[in-house]
């Protein structure tokens, strides 16, 4: 297939592009500078030089292009957020952004749609110590902030899945950890001492970003329309033993241990940290996608960034 990729020199983009290159399909590949589109020629991508958050220039950017495929891993994330408002863009690229790529589509033609979704959608809270499976509720409104970040996760999949033409896929994927911005922020703050076990601490379900993209090549080949799949490693992680794991992986001092009500004054940081219980299901991608994690548990993953 011939994919227009947004998202395409990001964290997942950038794992995505050799991987959907080696499985015989061809990327164009959205970016907003010339230099993006440097890279991408590098890496064997057509560039395309747009802001998916303007319409009218990325249906410009976009025709006399053909595609059969739109996939969406496009965020505005930097690093560990720490309040509600560094959120937002990332949310408007799931909204407005998502609506823009699906204007798009039909200007090229692709019937195809993968998007990246994020598990968080299922609730920030303590989910159990049962499996969440792609049957629980998803993106139900909620008040205050996490409201705003649910609606921009409702409207992501629900254009994709119910766009007329449209053959839609959602990917709700883990916390993304390995050669990303994220975890290398994180392991600096280890090495400075700064990033501290929280007790009590969460449990999260993390997933390596070279699986998140073959999850991505399984999805386009196989995904079913108007599907979601949770894309995970098999070893759920409490977020304590997940920070000590950074900071020996960066060569670090052990850890502080602080107790978690000193992070209330960054809201966003300190219910992820502390509040959220979530083990993710991923056997629904096992079965109906064939695919596997590469790095089963986040020592396996961390074990290359060692390397």
């Amino acid at each position: 297939m011939k994919v227009l990729l947004a998202g395409a020199t990001g964290t997942v983009g950038t794992e995505l592009i050799p991987q959907l290159l080696a499985a015989g399909h061809e990327v164009l590949g959205l970016t907003r500078s010339e230099r993006g589109a440097a890279k991408l020629a590098e890496a064997g991508a057509t560039g395309l030089v747009a802001d998916m958050m303007d319409r009218d220039a990325l249906l410009a950017a976009v025709k006399g292009h053909q595609a059969d495929a739109v996939m969406h891993q496009a965020t505005a994330i930097t690093g560990l957020p720490l309040f509600h408002r560094q959120l937002y863009p990332t949310g408007a690229l799931r909204d407005r952004g998502t609506a823009n790529l699906i204007a798009a589509a039909k200007e090229i033609g692709a019937h195809r749609f993968v998007t990246q979704s994020f598990f968080l959608g299922y609730g920030y809270r303590d989910h159990g110590p049962e499996p969440v499976t792609e049957d629980r509720p998803f993106a139900e409104p909620a008040r205050g902030p996490f409201g705003v970040h649910m609606r921009t996760i409702r409207a992501n999949e629900e254009q994709v899945f119910n766009t007329p033409g449209i053959d839609g896929v959602s990917l709700r994927y883990g916390l993304f950890y390995g050669p990303e911005v994220t975890t290398r922020k994180m392991m600096a703050m280890a090495r400075r001492r700064m990033l501290p076990e929280v007790h009590p601490a969460g449990v999260l379900s993390l997933v390596h970003v070279h699986d998140a993209a073959s999850a991505a090549v399984a999805a386009l080949d196989r995904g079913r329309g108007g599907r979601a799949y949770n894309i995970a490693d098999d070893e759920p992680v409490s977020f304590d033993a997940y920070v000590r794991a950074l900071a020996e992986a960066a060569k670090a001092p052990a850890p502080l241990r602080v107790p978690g009500w000193l992070l209330r004054p960054t809201p966003y940081i300190h219910a992820f940290m502390t509040g959220v219980r979530i083990r993710l299901s991923s056997d629904r991608a096992k079965q109906e996608l064939g695919w596997t994690p590469a790095y089963p548990t986040y020592r396996a993953g961390l074990k290359r960034e060692r390397s």
